[in-house]
């Protein structure tokens, strides 16, 4: 009998679930696959291996997980000698616990042993044994691992991996376990890399970017901007995400004398009551918070502020809920995304007593968006006459016509297709604000 190890016409179906972090780990996992002969396929039936990398941070992505694996179930009975495996968070949090509710699953692959990925396959591929599950805590960074990029114009770069912090609602330091940071040198020639493939812009990627080096000492995140800020090509720096409590003046500054450090600042505040935060965890006052989005502004007056936010976290009030809207109005972000309270088993929150009902999650979300995009479009209709820099990503999903691309500050600009191409960065004046996108013309 042929194994599969020896074929040239192996096809790998990648299905991502969750955050940036996931689609980066993927680039990786998919350029590990290639070694072993695979190539991707967006067909999950005429795959020869399916891997999915999960995400477990709210209830509704493990639930879309379980019913992708109840579909593969399917394709396993009909193909035995399908490779089918687990990765990423949900496969760290559940382990064993996937084999015992779906046995056709050949292997569990936790958050840190990526590197470990064409070892298990070869493994299978040549005994198709019993299951195999690796999510064992490991520190440690593995570099040199072949990357597959998704895309031409944005690069993802993680630049560490892990959290510290804890906030009570939040299972990522347990799936993701403690904070390391990767060497600057292996950061920058990954971007150096990206940039002679043709790659505009990077997305620094981290748990709490602002940690960074902090295990290390060989450079603090203020530090690494700048040296990616020189890598020539790159057009755009960007990253994701930030903790408030960590966000320096130095990082400020970074962004406002760098010359291509995006002026953009996420910064998840997630509530907007003391009390709230406290239970939290979230470390930081709403003084202290204030007090940074004031350095903000006051170095960047042209920068955009975006943040995150949670309503229905357990024992929230109405008077918690209406201090909530009243900080969103006194901020006044660009955009926020807003979350329902998930309950997370491992969690403090989830055992937490005053759970919110469902009902009452919707409502105040309801109530929570409208104030937000009423600011929102507040927000882009002062910018209705001017002259912006979008970065070309292409024609938009609805109309071939229609080219979208972003500003500096993250926002979605759409227009009338001329002779721009994908990567070019253009002038755009702004002719139609909405709530969500600027409507312009090319320049």
């Amino acid at each position: 009998m042929e194994y599969k190890s020896e074929r040239e016409d192996k096809k790998a179906y990648i299905g991502i679930y969750g955050c940036q972090m996931n689609i980066a780990d993927a680039e990786r996992m998919e350029g590990q696959l290639g070694t072993l002969g695979y190539t991707r396929t967006e067909d999950m039936t005429s795959a020869d291996l399916i891997l999915l990398n999960t995400c477990c941070i709210r209830e509704t992505a493990e639930d879309k997980v379980y019913g992708k694996i109840g579909e593969i179930k399917h394709l396993k009975k009909n193909n035995p000698e399908l490779i089918f495996g687990i990765a990423g968070c949900m496969a760290q949090k559940e382990g064993n616990h996937l084999i015992a509710r779906a046995p056709h699953i050949d292997f569990v692959l936790g958050t840190n042993k990526i590197n470990e990925l064409p070892q298990i396959v070869r493994e299978i591929e040549a005994e198709h044994g019993a299951s195999i599950v690796d999510v064992a805590e490991m520190m440690g960074i593995h570099e040199n691992i072949p990357i597959k990029r998704t895309g031409s114009l944005s690069a993802w770069v993680p630049i560490m991996y892990g959290c510290n912090n804890f906030c009570t609602y939040c299972i990522v330091p347990y799936v993701r376990g403690r904070e390391q940071s990767r060497a600057p040198k292996d950061i920058v020639e990954e971007v150096q890399d990206a940039a002679a493939k043709g790659f505009k812009e990077v997305t620094l990627l981290g748990q709490n970017v602002n940690s960074y080096g902090k295990d290390h000492k060989e450079a603090d995140f203020a530090e690494l901007l700048r040296m990616v800020d020189a890598v020539p090509g790159i057009e755009r720096v960007r990253y994701m995400t930030s903790h408030p409590k960590d966000l320096s003046d130095r990082v400020i500054e970074s962004v406002r004398d760098g010359k291509h450090i995006a002026e953009h600042f996420h910064i998840p505040v997630q509530h907007g009551s003391a009390r709230i935060l406290k239970a939290m965890n979230r470390v930081y006052t709403k003084e202290a918070y204030r007090s940074l989005v004031k350095r903000i502004r006051a170095a960047v007056p042209h920068a955009s502020i975006t943040t995150d936010l949670i309503v229905g976290f357990p024992g929230e009030s109405e008077e918690d809920f209406l201090e909530l809207l009243e900080f969103l109005r006194e901020i006044r972000y660009d955009a926020a995304y807003t979350f329902l309270y998930s309950k997370r088993s491992g969690t403090p929150a989830a055992t937490m007593e005053g759970q919110v009902s469902d009902e009452e999650k919707h409502r105040r979300l309801t109530a929570l968006m409208e104030v937000q995009n009423e600011i929102s479009l507040e927000k882009n209709q002062a910018l209705l006459g001017k002259d912006l820099e979008v970065l070309v990503e292409g024609a938009s999903k609805t109309d071939e016509n229609v080219w979208t691309g972003r500003t500096r500050t993250n926002k979605i600009v759409l227009w009338t297709h001329g002779a721009e191409a994908v990567g070019d960065l253009v002038q755009v004046r702004i002719t139609n604000p909405q709530t969500w996108v600027l409507k312009g013309e090319l320049l």
